[in-house]
Formats: structure tokens, C-alpha cells, sequence
């Protein structure tokens, strides 16, 4: 049986918690202690009363998310909030949340793993953001239909794809997540297809006027990977079961 002190020591120095930069409601790391011993691993993209409600179903009492309790603001501890912390103290059921620590890790990250998915190599790291640099680029030349053909099967769903850039692709810069509004600093580091995750309206207009092949995959989607590598990198080194809890928003 492992121990919660020792998996969340070794997690927040493997992903250098401390030390990345991140939004302030990220409160990255432990943020619901259990009673001390973990016996399975959970992975979930979202903090949220279905994954606490399915975490606990499944006899789950670690769960890693890469969206925390505290990512919407402050809130009142009260309906629905309340009973889903109430729900994780009666069931001894530990939460651990890392955000950018995770995007941007470079074997366990969402974008390292979305990367290594599409079959990109010798990638690396653009688009700075809170002291370090959030994304990965690539040289790759690949028509864009055969890109967004690679980036469905590598998500299991539709992609959306604006193209206002080349058929055929030379430098790719991916970001999961809602990197969309980027797009303008994108473009200044001369990439001409840009895969993330959501993006808003204007950015869809602007990949036309910049000349930027723009797909995206879901916010979801693209952040499912990070949390599946930490949870299997847990997994094999504390000798704990896992799962992935799937809860789509559909976004």
C-alpha cells in the first residue's frame, strides 16, 4: 500500500510544482488530503461532482485532475459544492491537481503526448507564458487533411479545421487546451498550422487574414493525455492501480 505523502512528494518534484509557473486558481499539487494511504489511482481532466461521484464508485481514493477545485474563483462552500466536499471527506478520497506543470512536462505532458501521438519528432518548446514556454512546434511536412485526419483518430473525435494556410505543412505548433486566442503570437513565431484544443470566434477570422491552417480538437480532448501518463507513471512506480474516469463536456 503506498503512502499519500510519498506519491505526492515524488509527484510535485517529478512535475516541479513549485517551481512552474501557473494562474493563480490552479493551486497546483494536493488540494483534498485522505487519511494517509492510497490503494487506486484516478484520472480525470475535471474536478467536478460526476468525477468525485465516480471516483468514489469506482474505489478510487487518489484522484488526479488537471482542472482543480478552485480553477472557477473563490465560491461559497454551499449546495452542490458542499456535498460534493462533503462527499469526498466521508469517502477518505484524496485530490491532487496539476495544470501547467503538466501541459508542459516534456515526457508526461499533454503536449508531449499529443505529439508524440501524431508521430512528431525532434519537437520543440514556443509560445511563453507565465515564465516558460506552454507549447511544442515541429517541422513536419504533411498535407493539413492528412494532419486532421491523424489528429481525430489520435483524439477519438471530430476536429474543426479553418484552412487559411498552406496545403502542405512546414512548421506546426500545437498548445491543448484554449490556446485559440494565441493565434496572433503564434503567428509571430512563423508557424503556418496551429492545432489546439478551443479558440474563440475572432481567432477563426484571424487564422484567415494571418494565413494559418487552424485546427481544434476540443479543449477535452486535448487535455485527457496528460492525466492518463501521470496516473500510468504513478501507477508503475508506487505499484497502485489506475483508471481514467471519461467525463466529456463536449467542448
Amino acid at each position: 500500500m503506498a503512502s499519500l505523502t510519498q506519491i505526492v512528494s515524488y509527484a510535485d518534484e517529478h512535475l516541479r510544482i513549485r517551481e512552474i509557473g501557473d494562474w493563480p486558481n490552479a493551486l497546483n499539487g494536493l488540494q483534498i488530503e485522505n487519511s494517509g494511504a492510497v490503494t487506486k489511482l484516478g484520472a480525470a481532466v475535471d474536478a467536478s461532482t460526476q468525477t468525485i461521484d465516480l471516483a468514489i464508485e469506482r474505489g478510487i481514493n487518489f484522484l488526479i485532475v488537471h482542472h482543480g477545485l478552485f480553477w472557477p474563483g473563490l465560491l461559497p462552500i454551499a449546495g452542490g459544492r458542499r456535498r460534493m466536499l462533503e462527499r469526498a471527506f466521508q469517502h477518505d478520497l484524496a485530490l491532487y491537481s496539476a495544470h501547467l506543470p503538466l501541459d508542459v512536462h516534456s515526457v508526461l505532458g499533454n503536449n508531449a503526448q499529443l505529439a508524440a501521438a501524431l508521430g512528431f519528432e525532434n519537437t520543440e518548446p514556443f509560445l511563453e507564458e507565465k515564465g516558460q514556454c506552454v507549447g511544442l512546434k515541429t517541422n513536419a511536412q504533411i498535407s493539413r487533411d492528412e494532419l486532421a485526419r491523424k489528429l481525430e483518430h489520435s483524439l477519438g473525435g471530430a476536429v474543426k479545421m479553418f484552412s487559411a494556410g498552406p496545403e502542405q505543412t512546414q512548421t506546426i505548433g500545437l498548445v491543448t487546451g484554449a490556446a485559440g486566442s494565441e493565434i496572433y503570437a503564434v503567428a509571430r513565431e512563423a508557424i503556418d498550422t496551429f492545432i489546439t484544443g478551443e479558440a474563440p470566434h475572432w481567432a477563426a477570422v484571424a487564422a484567415g487574414d494571418l494565413g494559418i491552417n487552424l485546427l481544434l480538437g476540443g479543449h477535452y480532448a486535448t487535455e485527457t493525455f496528460g492525466v492518463k501518463a501521470l496516473a500510468a507513471h504513478l501507477s508503475d512506480r508506487f505499484n497502485v492501480p489506475w483508471e481514467f474516469l471519461d467525463c466529456p463536456t463536449g467542448l
